[in-house]
């Protein structure tokens, strides 16, 4: 019997959790307490914002219901474990769209994760391989959820740093945004002994990133979100080009299934957009990219990805055409004696 009553309230918000209906009388027994004790419990849960649904009759009972908004959640050992591991894999493996939550959400998990359950995570990721992986370099879990601890608290940030001339240095950082492009992972932070914006690639950190404490005040990013700010400097810093294409499906399909990076798709009617951006990237990798829409679509420009575009596809055509079997020996022989 649970004699406290915030314990007992986590105890019986843990059983309606789970989704079925309890009876009364179920409850009161599993809690140790009357009826009346379990009636009193379930309009506190009410007055803290649990939508807890009764049920009238002899078959009625409590179950609790979907509301406006997401409660907070109580989770057993195993159930946090399996959370956390599947963040992880989210954040790790960039499936496009989910990324930055993943690492958003693992960071408040991780916080509270008691040390027992953070060495299960730890040991049960050593042990596991994943079968997929993206193209772009591995990140420890562990540098992304400080990294977004400390965007989320505005708290400084300390690290060394790689530059892609291989020198390195030591950076401190007021933190704004993490920015996937579905194969690596940036940091757009405000350099403070630079005076400057910059972004900063994980996957080139030095080390564990370190959080250090001082507190600040957000500063206004000079572009309009961290996406656009990240996608302005890879066009400065790269040597880009434009390019159109047109799709035979919606804007909004073709913008789920494309990284915002490369611009935002068009409608020219109900079932076609049109998508006029610039990029850095091989038109081999765009070729891929775009096929990844799903839907027909034609190249508009520049030569060079149409080009890439056509040779792809009688690679693909050719791949898929079937090749007829080699005369048998036999036959070769039977033929040769004729």
């Amino acid at each position: 019997m649970t004699t406290d009553t915030p314990g007992r309230l986590l105890q019986l918000l843990s059983l309606l959790q789970t989704p079925r209906e309890w009876p009364g009388g179920e409850l009161s027994d599993r809690l140790g307490v009357s009826r009346r004790t379990v009636r009193r419990d379930i309009d506190r849960l009410r007055e803290l914002g649990y939508p807890v649904r009764a049920a009238r009759g002899a078959e009625g009972g409590y179950r609790l219901v979907a509301g406006k908004a997401l409660p907070p959640l109580v989770l057993d050992d195993e159930e946090a474990v399996a959370i956390a591991v599947g963040l992880r894999a989210g954040a790790g493996h960039a499936v496009e769209g989910i990324e930055e939550a993943s690492v958003r959400a693992l960071a408040k998990l991780e916080q509270v994760l008691p040390g027992r359950l953070r060495h299960r995570v730890n040991v049960l990721q050593a042990a596991t391989v994943p079968l997929t992986s993206g193209d772009g370099p591995t990140i420890a879990t562990e540098t992304l959820t400080v990294m977004a601890s400390a965007v989320a608290g505005n708290e400084r940030l300390r690290f060394g740093y790689r530059s892609g001339d291989g020198s390195e240095s030591r950076r401190l950082t007021e933190p704004y945004r993490l920015v996937s492009t579905g194969r690596r992972w940036y940091l757009v932070a405000f350099d403070l002994e630079r005076d400057d914006w910059r972004t900063f690639r994980v996957d080139r950190v030095i080390g564990a990133p370190l959080a250090t404490g001082a507190r600040f005040t957000p500063r206004e990013l000079p572009s309009g979100s961290a996406a656009e700010f990240l996608r302005k400097r890879m066009r400065r810093q790269q040597r880009t080009y434009e390019f159109t294409v047109t799709f035979a499906a919606s804007a909004e399909s073709v913008a789920a299934r494309l990284p915002s990076l490369y611009g935002t798709p068009e409608p020219l009617d109900d079932g076609s957009c049109v998508l006029r951006g610039a990029t850095g990237d091989a038109p081999e990798w765009l070729a891929f990219r775009l096929a990844g829409a799903d839907c027909d679509f034609t190249v508009g420009g520049p030569p060079e990805l149409v080009a890439t575009v056509a040779e792809m596809g009688g690679r693909f055509t050719r791949a898929a055409s079937p090749v007829a079997d080699p005369p048998d020996e036999g036959d070769v022989g039977a033929r040769a004696a004729r």
